[in-house]
């Protein structure tokens, strides 16, 4: 596999996912670190494992699960990956966001993405749900963008904009669930490095001093991709573990998993209401 994905490749793998499914789904959706039960509620579900699509990354981390599963949520038709795969998995940047463009051939219009982050924001505990209001692309600033190498123009322009990576007709609907259902919630920043390392107290407090008010190993990527398809995207971060900025703490992929038990009927209250009020 190259390091530039292709649209030879896109397309065999969108063409083996329609021949196995009988709508033409309209959401996709990213399920992150422990949050994968979500797609477990999905109705009239077809399932389709990921090493059965032709081009498609592996999942190799503990918490995702590694498929694929198309059908209706809230009347609505989706595509949901349970489980994502990441840079520091061995992949490049294209391989990990090939699954969003392969949801654009296959007719999504909106991408709704979750992850696990760690708080920065002293304010934030493990439990919160954080709606995404704008990024911090640490990986992307240092050379790793999922849009380097040929432009794919069938998708997108070769400088797309980013003034709003995060739609905010889909932030206000979310925050209106959140009010209605009694859903606490907290907004904020995320800031994606590539790990797996968590990171260091030193680097905490750097990212605090710039803004960021979460941070995590993921999302960002697939947010610039979908954003030069012209997708419009809500990001939605389950705040898992609080940071670690003096060092006095140790955090662990354990941490991040049992936080996820909390997190995700508070996820599914969110998606599920989301997706009845569009």
């Amino acid at each position: 596999m190259g390091e530039f994905i292709t649209m030879k490749e896109l397309n065999q793998a969108a063409d083996a996912i329609r021949a196995r499914i009988g709508i033409e789904p309209e959401i996709g959706m990213i399920l992150g670190t422990g949050l994968g039960d979500l797609a477990d509620t999905i109705e009239d579900a077809v399932v389709i494992p990921n090493d059965q699509i032709p081009q498609w990354p592996l999942s190799t981390v503990q918490g995702h699960k590694g498929r694929l599963v198309i059908g209706t949520l809230e009347g609505e038709r989706v595509l949901v990956l349970q489980g994502r795969t990441h840079y520091y998995e061995g992949y490049s940047m294209g391989r990990i966001t090939l699954p969003v463009r392969v949801m654009k051939l296959l007719g999504c219009k909106m991408l709704i993405v979750t992850n696990a982050a760690g708080a920065i924001n002293p304010d934030f505990n493990p439990g919160d749900l954080m709606l995404i209001t704008d990024h911090l692309n640490i990986i992307g600033m240092a050379g790793a963008n999922p849009l380097k190498g040929p432009n794919l123009e069938a998708f997108g322009p070769r400088f797309p904009d980013m003034s709003q990576p995060y739609d905010w007709d889909m932030l206000d609907l979310a925050r209106e669930v959140c009010k209605e259902s009694g859903l606490d919630h907290r907004e904020g920043v995320y800031a994606a490095l590539a790990g797996p390392s968590f990171e260091s107290p030193a680097e905490l407090r750097f990212l605090k001093t710039i803004g960021a008010d979460a941070v995590g190993m993921s999302t960002v990527p697939e947010v610039i991709v979908a954003r030069h398809s012209s997708m419009r995207v809500l990001g939605i971060s389950g705040i898992s573990n609080k940071a670690n900025l003096d060092g006095s703490t140790i955090t662990t992929h354990e941490e991040v998993l049992e936080a996820g038990e909390v997190l995700v009927p508070k996820l599914i209250k969110l998606i599920r209401g989301f997706l009845s009020k569009l």
